[in-house]
């Protein structure tokens, strides 16, 4: 590649960003990176009926959360601004007047009444209308029109648009066809005689998507377009014009959909409403007040977000599964891009994350955990007794925490896990589970308790050694099992037959905590 590698990710700010579109975005990154090139935002504002405040910053800030971030775009501009069409729009009427001026494309002033009455009599009889070579000369365009009528028409204000000549009988026949070599697809080809007239240039002054994208791409000196497959029907138009423009054609390179977990079609914010996963990367919430969820608030860790995603669509020809970022980079490659649909697999998705959360430092994990514990009981008073042992267990440097994490990790995927499997640790236990209680509340287990209580007074010592030293002790010299005191002393501080060894538990609840807890057991046995 003599040319220095520039692609962009180009979306509309007409809502959240799915899931697909950040897909999009990180196949652009590692592609040029691969190829030491730039990786450019350009936010395509043109429909201002569809534009959504917040979309913009929305998808700047899932990049930045997601570590793949822009090279040129509206808040690091390079040498090719601006980086939002609405403030290019000066640029692109020239262009629309070029082709017309050359006889590629038109001025149409008809209107939408006119428009539907012609759709409806096609499908009266069975057709499909279409804007094109075989009807134009029929319709209310500057080619049916004298030049005469044309004038008069701007002259008085009439709407209208310029359409493209997608294919013009007096220089070709009905038929031919475009092509091109597309890096994922191989070999495309497009019948002309089945192809519409677009609309490159609006009544309201604005460019469609067809010719905005045609102009930025050449004056931002676009080298590869790498989007998403259901923009392949647009090809033909799109090569169409760098041709009547006289400009060099960037290279193409359609994804593969991403499919539903089951079923047909591709995945949608509904599969995600139905099947209790995001579609979006960070949670987004609706002027109307509905919130959809995103993978950050969810707990992914954007590591696992990035390699799952990476995965959708690309093989990288070995067995390997878990990548960085840095190695997707030096690994990605268009030509091991399928071309078949992506199916989505949700459980996929927290097998990575486990994976990620179990790859984390325990202190950054246990920074991540305070972080939680801290805004889960925001709502406590300062001066309150919760409040100074729920800092006591929060604060950064705390070993104790770090412990707890550590002892709860191996089973958690997300922060939250850690809570759950864990909460008996920060609440003390106000009932006990009913089935593990049958089993191991017995008669003699007020007795039992009270004596494991008197060793935890006396215990100088208060460690998981020491503990287990002690009561294993005591209970072998009285000949009884295990099970009649392990059980009843694990439900009596976690409320439930779950948790790390119960020694360990024990010394991290401290001994305070711990004889308050068998106290509490006693009481509700009597």
């Amino acid at each position: 590649m003599s040319q220095k590698v520039r692609v962009r990710f180009a979306p509309s700010p007409t809502g959240p960003l799915h899931i697909g579109g950040v897909r999009t975005a990180l196949f652009n990154y590692l592609f040029a990176k691969k190829n030491g090139g730039d990786f450019i935002l350009r936010i395509e504002d043109t429909d201002q009926n569809r534009y959504v405040p917040g979309a913009e910053e929305y998808i700047v800030e899932a990049m930045n959360w997601l570590n793949i971030p822009f090279d040129e775009g509206p808040e690091n501009p390079g040498g090719f601004g601006p980086y939002r069409q609405s403030e290019r729009k000066h640029m692109y009427k020239q262009y629309a007047d070029q082709l017309i001026e050359k006889g590629d494309a038109y001025y149409a002033f008809d209107t939408s009444d006119e428009l539907n009455a012609h759709r409806k009599d096609d499908e009266a009889n069975g057709k499909t209308f279409i804007y094109n070579w075989h009807n134009r000369e029929k319709l209310n365009n500057s080619i049916s029109l004298s030049q005469e009528e044309v004038e008069t028409k701007i002259k008085n204000g009439d709407d209208y648009v310029i359409r493209f000549k997608m294919l013009d009988l007096k220089n070709e026949g009905p038929e031919g066809t475009i092509s091109t070599t597309d890096i994922i697809r191989g070999h495309v080809s497009f019948k002309k005689e089945l192809l519409d007239d677009k609309v490159l240039f609006k009544s309201d002054g604005m460019p469609t998507y067809h010719l905005a994208n045609i102009v930025d791409d050449h004056f931002m000196k676009i080298t590869h377009v790498i989007r998403g497959e259901e923009w392949l029907p647009s090809v033909p138009l799109h090569i169409a014009l760098y041709q009547a423009l006289g400009w060099e054609s960037p290279e193409f390179a359609h994804l593969p959909l991403i499919m539903k977990p089951v079923g047909k079609g591709k995945l949608s914010k509904r599969d995600g409403d139905k099947m209790g996963f995001p579609v979006f990367p960070l949670a987004w919430k609706t002027a109307e007040g509905d919130i959809f969820s995103g993978y950050r608030e969810d707990g992914y860790l954007p590591e696992s977000v990035i390699n799952f995603l990476a995965l959708l669509g690309w093989n990288p020809g070995t067995e390997q599964e878990f990548f960085s970022l840095e190695e997707l980079v030096a690994t990605f490659d268009l030509d091991r891009v399928n071309k078949s649909g992506a199916r989505f697999d949700p459980e996929k998705t927290k097998w990575f994350q486990h994976h990620y959360l179990q790859e984390m430092s325990e202190d950054d994990l246990t920074n991540q955990f305070a972080v939680f514990l801290q805004n889960r009981f925001s709502v406590i008073q300062n001066d309150s007794d919760e409040s100074i042992k729920i800092s006591r267990f929060t604060r950064n440097d705390n070993q104790i925490l770090k412990t707890i994490v550590s002892s709860l990790k191996e089973r958690a995927t997300f922060v939250s896990d850690l809570w759950e499997q864990g909460s008996f640790f920060f609440e003390t236990p106000n009932s006990y589970d009913e089935k593990a209680s049958k089993k191991a509340f017995k008669e003699d287990t007020p007795q039992i308790l009270q004596s494991v209580l008197e060793i935890l007074e006396e215990l100088e010592d208060y460690s998981s050694a020491s503990l287990s030293e002690k009561i294993k002790g005591w209970i072998t010299s009285q000949e009884i099992s295990f099970g009649k005191v392990m059980m009843p002393l694990r439900l009596a501080l976690v409320g439930e037959m779950k948790g790390p060894d119960v020694f360990d538990i024990a010394f991290l609840l401290g001994k305070k905590e711990t004889i308050k807890r068998v106290k509490n057991a006693i009481v509700f046995l009597s």
